[in-house]
This record gives C-alpha cells, sequence and structure tokens, in this order.
C-alpha cells in the first residue's frame, strides 16, 4: 500500500512538473505616473488549440492565466476607468465576450487557484474593456506595462487597460 501511495504521489508531482512547464511561471513589471505595477502569471501556450469561445468559453470568469490565480499589484492607489482602486495586490480575472466588451475584474481575493471559488461579492473593481483582434497569432500569454496601460495578448486578441494616478 505504502508503494502505491507513493507511486501515486510521484506521479501527481511529474505531471504536476509537466503542466508547470507548458504554462511557466511570467512577471511582468513596470511603473506608471510613479506606480510600481507587477503582474504575476502563468503563461498558456495556444497550442493549435482555439481559445475564445472554445478552451475559455464567453461569457464565463477565467484566471486571466493558467494555474493559480494571475495577480496585479500597485504600489499606489491608482484610477482605472475613472474609478478608484486602492494601493494593493489582487487577483485578477477577465470574463471574454463573443461581442462587445470584455470585463476585468480585480478581485481582494489573490490566493486562489484558477476561478474555481471565485465570488462577485470580493471584487474590488469591474471595468469593462474593448479587445482588439489581430491578424498574428500571440502564441504564448504576454502581459505587458505600457507607459499608460497594462497590456494582454494571447491568440488573436489584445487588451489595454488604462490606468492613471489621477
Amino acid at each position: 500500500m505504502k508503494k502505491i501511495g507513493f507511486l501515486l504521489i510521484l506521479l501527481f508531482a511529474l505531471t504536476s512538473t509537466m503542466e508547470a512547464q507548458k504554462s511557466p511561471k511570467s512577471i511582468a513589471k513596470g511603473t506608471i505616473d510613479k506606480v510600481d505595477i507587477e503582474i504575476n502569471y502563468c503563461a498558456p501556450s495556444v497550442r493549435g488549440r482555439t481559445v475564445w469561445g472554445s478552451m475559455e468559453k464567453y461569457g464565463k470568469v477565467w484566471r486571466a492565466g493558467a494555474n493559480e490565480n494571475t495577480t496585479v499589484s500597485f504600489s499606489k492607489k491608482v484610477m482605472i476607468d475613472g474609478k478608484e482602486l486602492p494601493a494593493g495586490k489582487y487577483g485578477f480575472f477577465i470574463i471574454p465576450n463573443e461581442k462587445g466588451d470584455w470585463v476585468a475584474i480585480f478581485s481582494k481575493t489573490n490566493d486562489q487557484w484558477g476561478a474555481y471559488s471565485y465570488k462577485q461579492s470580493e471584487d474590488a473593481l469591474r471595468v469593462n474593456i474593448t479587445p482588439s483582434k489581430t491578424k498574428n497569432s500571440q502564441e504564448q500569454l504576454k502581459y505587458s506595462v505600457g507607459k499608460k496601460s497594462i497590456n494582454f495578448a494571447w491568440e488573436y486578441v489584445n487588451l489595454s487597460i488604462l490606468i492613471s494616478t489621477k
């Protein structure tokens, strides 16, 4: 029985390691108007799949990365879509929609695995963002901090969330 337990643990560890390699941990950092911003995420790849509407369902809360929650940290309070968001570390989620704007969610809970335990009552801020489509596919999910925005690119979709301090 001990051998079976050991083998199961070993199999789980190997599987977890293989999955982590498919979606490596990544960090995007930058500064906007003297606010330090850090995005921690696991970056899945397209690998020939259809992402939006298939792998990631329209109208459903998505963890905005792979594995554990994507998190976004701000060193000072910021304004997003005219709404104040205090300094801190937030779980970051996205609701993709087939048509129209998508929803970006900054959650007070930043230590979940995926979106399985997501609760709207824990939202610190929700904003609508307009996706743009690209001709060239971004194979691996990528976040970046631009001069005035947090940027997201994966498959044929780009998102920009404007950040200000006023």
